[in-house]
């Protein structure tokens, strides 16, 4: 492997760090934040600053690899083989402006940190339901939020970004320098190029009201009938999750929970109570446990659940065009079956709202799209993980029929391309301006297949 020669002189002049395959601290270097997912790369890079960045461009293009840029690690998808995975963890910077409602933050930024910066200030970013997912990784791959009904998907908040392309330029770009680039980077950003900055409009919320009602498993039909129901005519500053938890019979969890199912509705409202959400649910079935009133961003983060340290598992994701009572009943008939105790968690968000009004132009969108479904299969320790791969496989079988033609990108699952998320003319839109921005094609392909 003769690029390693080139890569091991290219270290030693980077103020960060580069580690290749003989050196200590590289395979946990080289783990993504989905431990079931396995990545054998040429190197692993963390530099300090832009000047290490294009030390490692030139590096690239002299030894035959390519990059591939990786915050943190989510959404990673495949083994990365001759490529070199950059983490931006250096690039820290966050400032908020908010009286023009707008937040600038690195690349290596992580929500957690702009939520906790927003606390109490009347405004709220779109932000995804983990504080620990990077902001670009987020923004640039689409992103769903808890206020994507009220301010549409990440992606279509990205005011602007500073990217270095392939010749070792980095510069500023927005909508009125570079449109077609814009367009591609709302999206399939990590294939254009190096972003090492972004400029993203915050939402202004000054009253986040929200509840949280538990039904018991049995109850899980009715309620979402009832929530389908009203998502016809619901405001777009409401917002909606729903969650079929199913808790496996394994000893790694605590015995209150172990091997029992339940049904959750969480809403959010950045205009006060969603008194008509709480009385239909009341209404549809009993409620075991409510918590609702006033509550903010920083909250919801403390109270997700979502894991703060990287974990293996697995799932499958959909996009629906509708979910009608066949649909519902053939779901929870699915779920209910013993032999598919391996899926933990169906996560099913409503759409609609500002999704079908995007205010910015972006590969990703998810305009048509009402629904959209996740499957998560966690692997534990010592439980054979087989039989999760026969549940996943038996989920996607259900909810093809009402399936949409594309879905967002920060919800496909490994081994899905972006083909999956747009029509043909978009995926060749992509690929000119990938051809146009890369030309030396140094930049991993990631799901955008050469």
């Amino acid at each position: 492997m003769a690029y390693l020669s080139v890569l091991d002189a290219a270290r030693r002049a980077l103020r960060g760090t580069l580690l290749l395959p003989e050196d200590q601290g590289f395979d946990d270097a080289r783990r993504p934040w989905n431990l079931a997912i396995e990545q054998r790369p040429a190197g692993v890079a963390v530099p300090a600053d832009l000047g290490d960045l294009r030390t490692l461009v030139r590096a690239a293009r002299d030894a035959g690899v390519t990059i591939a840029v990786q915050p943190t690690g989510h959404g990673a998808s495949g083994d990365l083989s001759g490529a070199v995975i950059v983490r931006m963890d250096a690039f820290d910077d966050l400032e908020v402006d908010l009286e023009a409602g707008t937040v600038r933050v690195g690349s290596g930024v992580r929500w957690g940190a702009v939520v906790e910066a927003l606390d109490g200030t009347g405004w709220v970013a779109p932000a995804g339901t983990s504080p620990v997912v990077s902001v670009a990784g987020y923004t640039l791959c689409g992103g769903h939020s808890w206020f994507s009904r009220t301010a549409g998907l990440g992606s279509d908040n990205l005011r602007a970004v500073w990217m270095l392309r392939s010749d070792g330029e980095h510069e500023r770009v927005d909508d009125d320098s570079d449109p077609d680039l814009m367009w591609a980077l709302r999206g399939a950003g990590g294939v254009m190029g190096i972003v090492t900055a972004l400029e993203i409009d915050l939402v202004a919320a000054p009253a986040v009201w929200g509840a949280e009602l538990t039904f018991g498993a049995g109850d899980a039909a009715a309620v979402m009938r009832a929530v389908r129901d009203l998502a016809v005519d619901a405001p777009s500053s409401l917002n909606v999750f729903m969650n079929s938890m199913r808790m496996p019979d394994v000893p790694q969890l605590p015995e209150e929970i172990r091997g029992r199912s339940f049904f959750t509705v969480q809403a959010l409202s950045t205009n006060g109570p969603a008194e008509l959400l709480v009385s239909a649910l009341v209404r549809a079935g009993t409620v075991q446990r409510e918590v609702s009133g006033p509550t903010s961003p920083r909250l919801i983060s403390e109270s997700s659940g979502e894991p703060t340290d990287p974990t293996p598992g697995r799932g499958a994701s959909a996009a629906l065009s509708s979910l009608d009572d066949d649909m519902i009943d053939g779901l929870m008939r699915f779920r209910e079956q013993p032999e598919q105790w391996p899926i933990m968690g169906i996560d099913i968000r409503m759409l609609g709202g500002a999704l079908e009004r995007p205010r910015r132009a972006g590969f990703a969108t998810l305009r048509g799209v009402e629904w959209l479904l996740h499957a998560l299969v966690p692997v534990f320790p010592g439980v054979p993980s087989e039989p999760g791969g026969a549940s996943i496989a038996g989920f996607s079988d259900v909810v093809a029929r009402a399936a949409a033609p594309h879905t967002v990108p920060t919800f496909l699952v490994p081994g899905q391309t972006l083909e999956r998320c747009g029509q043909t003319a978009s995926i060749d839109r992509l690929r000119r301006v990938r051809t146009i921005t890369d030309p030396e094609a140094l930049f991993h392909e990631g799901r955008l297949p050469r």
